[in-house]
């Protein structure tokens, strides 16, 4: 179970996260929704410690990650927002580095690399520059790195973003079948749809501020007859309108 209690990021003037509270349970797939400045990507660098917060604190199955940071990064699978990384080394070159970093044996190492590899499509482009590949090979490239040492909790920035329709299905399936044995996902998403689709329970959240926490059913209860597209639009201008 991931706690996150009164977590608050500040860049002078600015507040990125404003005293967000949330409790993310194992064995469930958590939506993060919002606009771009809403938050959702400084969450998420928090919680594998890339941004360290303000204030607040974030405690990962009973215990605070500002205490255990190395021990719970190695529980977590990370996929940036951004694919454009490692540019000079080849795909299998960065894969070997994910698994020296996670402490993967070369026994595991070969059977998940197999295994992924075939899963996205990937065993013919192992020995590719990553600079040479499309926004969604390198996106396939990074996804694997991530689940290479299958970590208990994946957290996956915009991670269907430039994928091909199979990938995009493939690893939504795996997302499903990671929390059927009690493991949890965070992913963060622009498309409503898969939200809607994928998520057991999601928070959106508008410049920094949780508007909503709950489940997806309860959320399309709360407004019948409307889509998610519809009701969270209406949540965000509703929050602007308040604003003003």
């Amino acid at each position: 179970m991931i706690e996150i209690k009164q977590l608050s990021k500040h860049y002078s003037s600015k507040r990125a996260l404003d005293s967000l509270d949330l409790t993310i349970k194992n064995g469930e797939i958590y939506g993060l929704l919002g606009h771009n400045g809403a938050g959702k990507s400084t969450l998420i660098k928090m919680l594998v410690s890339i941004l360290h917060p303000t204030s607040g604190s974030i405690i990962i199955d009973g215990k605070p990650l500002a205490e255990h940071r190395e021990a719970i990064k190695k529980q977590i699978g990370y996929v940036a927002d951004s694919p454009d990384l490692f540019l000079q080394l080849t795909a299998y070159e960065y894969w070997s580095l994910m698994a020296a970093a996670y402490d993967v044996s070369q026994e595991e190492f070969a059977t998940r690399l197999v295994e992924l590899t075939a899963r996205f499509s990937m065993q013919e482009h192992q020995t590719e520059t990553i600079a040479s590949f499309s926004h969604g090979m390198r996106q396939k490239t990074m996804i694997i790195g991530a689940l290479l040492s299958d970590p208990d909790i994946w957290i996956l920035d915009e991670p269907l973003q430039g994928l091909d329709p199979q990938a995009a299905f493939d690893l939504k399936e795996m997302m499903k079948l990671h929390v059927q044995k009690g493991k949890t996902v965070i992913f963060s998403t622009h498309v409503l749809e898969s939200a809607q689709q994928l998520c057991d329970r999601l928070a959106i959240l508008k410049q920094g501020k949780l508007l909503y926490d709950g489940t997806v059913t309860d959320l399309l209860a709360l407004h019948p007859n409307e889509s998610l597209e519809t009701i969270y639009l209406s949540l965000v201008h509703q929050e602007q309108a308040s604003e003003v």
